[in-house]
């Protein structure tokens, strides 16, 4: 008698080459004994929903869908989770009876990277997030969750960190203002979400921002040191951490959604590291 085809599960971007998604999936299946298949697909930037409904099959029991497809599969989902609707994306789609499942694993994925994997506790603390895009807006909930004494966000253009702070008020203490208003202010973590770091670039923030102690977490992950957080390192912080852990934790979170089971997260970002190294 055949056995029956494995479970599938893409990712979906653009680009999409670079994706650690496959590797990561990958291992979560051998460390936990699932049998599935998990690989990557190029769409074209246009007609999102055209293109992503030709992968459906019966087969297909799951997308991950990355840059810059998010808020388009927010529309394309039958159904949305509470923190995809809050974050106006979707980045992992369930495929079921009932149709497509759209939620959004990035900012718990985040929270359990900052708290689990890196110890910190967040209740009560003073957070600043720059940026106020796509990035930003996905993991704002879960981190209000948390119970923060109070979140800023701080952006070039403030107006859209105003409106930011707006969306999320009513999870907590949350403002949002421009560069030229942190002087004199302090805080526990900053959490850097502004797409500057794609550019070499680093936010203009004023020394002593950090309070002494506090952490400077960059969602960006690469071989070595980022710009931002060598820019921390060069202010005195010791307590530095790229987004190696945040891929990885909202991967983990969508596997258990789809699969049931979660995976042992720190030993595949043990895993990934000297792959991130050698790719870059």
């Amino acid at each position: 008698m055949l056995s029956p085809l494995p479970d599938r599960y893409l990712v979906v971007g653009n680009p999409i080459a670079h994706s650690l998604s496959p590797k990561i999936h990958r291992l979560f299946a051998a460390q936990t004994g699932q049998t599935l298949t998990y690989q990557a697909r190029l769409l074209p930037l246009e007609d999102f929903a055209a293109h992503a409904g030709r992968l459906l099959d019966r087969r297909l029991r799951g997308l991950n869908v990355t840059v810059p497809f998010k808020p388009a599969a927010y529309q394309w989902v039958d159904a949305l989770s509470p923190r995809a609707r809050l974050a106006g994306a979707v980045n992992t789609v369930s495929v079921r009876a009932d149709g497509l499942h759209g939620d959004n694993t990035d900012g718990v994925g985040m929270v359990r990277d900052l708290t689990v994997n890196l110890g910190m506790t967040l209740a009560t603390r003073r957070i600043l997030v720059l940026g106020a895009g796509g990035a930003v807006r996905g993991v704002l909930g879960p981190l209000l969750d948390t119970a923060p004494g109070a979140v800023t966000i701080a952006n070039r253009t403030p107006e859209k960190a105003e409106q930011l702070a707006r969306r999320f008020s009513h999870q907590g203490e949350v403002d949002g203002v421009g560069y030229d208003r942190l002087a004199g202010r302090r805080f526990d973590l900053i959490i850097n979400g502004s797409a500057a770091g794609l550019h070499g670039q680093v936010a203009p923030l004023p020394a002593g921002i950090v309070r002494r102690g506090g952490m400077v977490y960059d969602m960006l992950y690469a071989a070595t040191e980022t710009p931002f957080l060598r820019w921390a390192r060069a202010q005195g912080v010791d307590r530095l951490a790229d987004g190696l852990g945040m891929l990885v934790e909202q991967a983990a979170e969508a596997f258990w959604i789809w699969r049931g089971v979660r995976p042992d997260s720190r030993a595949v970002m043990r895993a990934l590291r000297p792959a991130v190294s050698a790719a870059d």
